[in-house]
């Protein structure tokens, strides 16, 4: 279908590794730096073009970061091409953003029923708190996960 003369979808995205940053979040600016071991860092510059209406971060991009940071611990300790999505988030803004590259440090936990809890806190460049975010995302039925102990 297309609106506006843009295409929208289906898409088949194809990534450049199990480990990296889809369309959206390379719109962004995202940059994965580490994920391993049920861990994750991640970063992102606040430029023009993710600020809100007062000239701040927009919540909903920093939101991402928090929620990539997390997608990227789940995948450092599943298998290449498993599928889990976010289920469930919650964000508590602490401060805005006002310049800068942002933060995220997150790690998971594998819970019952195919589900991994993962909680990250975003930090500003002075290293200043500025948001923590918890999610729960439900694994494929067809995952089959490591069995060494990942926690939170």
């Amino acid at each position: 279908m297309e609106t506006d003369g843009l295409f929208t979808g289906p898409h088949q995205v194809i990534l450049d590794q199990w480990i990296s940053c889809a369309p959206f979040e390379k719109l962004l600016g995202l940059d994965i730096v580490e994920a391993k071991n049920g861990r994750s860092y991640l970063t992102m510059p606040f430029v023009y073009q993710l600020a809100q209406g007062k000239g701040l971060a927009h919540g909903g991009a920093i939101v991402t970061l928090a929620d990539t940071a997390v997608a990227m611990a789940i995948k450092s300790i599943l298998p290449p091409n498993s599928r889990f999505g976010t289920i469930s988030l919650n964000a508590e803004f602490l401060g805005p953003v006002t310049k800068g590259v942002l933060s995220a440090r997150a790690e998971v936990k594998l819970l019952e029923d195919r589900k991994v809890q993962g909680k990250a806190m975003v930090l500003d460049e002075d290293g200043r708190q500025v948001m923590h975010f918890w999610a729960v995302f439900k694994l494929g039925k067809e995952v089959k996960i490591s069995t060494h102990r990942v926690g939170v």
